[in-house]
């Protein structure tokens, strides 16, 4: 099982999406994903 994260908007810092991620792994995840408040494709960063 991995770490539970939320992944937030660079643009509105609207938490849109949540995941896991390997707990292993010490780094920040930025993925390119749709923000439905901005209505349009933006890096989503991982929140505390």
């Amino acid at each position: 099982m991995g770490k539970k994260i939320a992944l937030a908007c660079e643009v509105c810092h609207s938490r849109n999406y949540s995941t896991e991620k390997n707990p292993s792994i010490s780094d920040r995840i930025e993925i390119k994903k749709f923000c439905k408040r901005c209505n349009r494709h933006t890096i989503h960063r991982e929140t505390k």
